[in-house]
């Protein structure tokens, strides 16, 4: 009889110990390759997506002579899939603005909410990337190393 009664709370500590490796798990992010700037998964997501399009723009121009002036022109420059011209990338949403004319290209991303592990970022033609833990970012934020 003790034994049976025994069983649920040995159950109830395994799911609450499972439960407690996989928050502290969740909790620490792991760089992805040395040098990695990104401080969550969310980072790491959206500066991946602003290195694939800067590669995708310098590959665009160096066929074309110009920067693309939109992200659908961009599919297939380099790794840039159609699925990438969707504006919403997880906790990010994707601005992008191009002016033929002045062969020029900014691209942001920007967070649900910006914080210490939801930096914005922004970049320009010369592949610069900059980030902001408190505002939107632009050319003067600090540049992300």
């Amino acid at each position: 009889m003790k034994l049976r009664s025994a069983m649920p709370f040995h159950w109830i500590a395994a799911v609450v110990l499972a439960a407690t490796i996989l928050a502290a798990a969740q909790a620490a992010y792991q760089p992805k390759f040395p040098g990695d700037p990104a401080r969550s998964e969310s980072e790491a997501a959206a500066l991946a997506y602003m290195r694939t399009t800067l590669r995708a723009q310098h590959a665009y121009k160096k066929k074309y002579g110009h920067y693309a002036t939109s992200l659908a022109e961009l599919v297939h420059s380099g790794s840039f899939t159609h699925r990438m011209t969707n504006t919403q990338r997880g906790d990010y949403t994707v601005s992008f603005r191009a002016k033929k004319e002045k062969d020029t290209f900014q691209l942001a991303l920007t967070p649900e909410h910006v914080d210490a592990e939801h930096r914005s970022f922004y970049a320009e033609e010369d592949g610069i990337i900059h980030g902001d833990e408190q505002n939107a970012a632009s050319e003067t934020s600090p540049v992300v190393k």
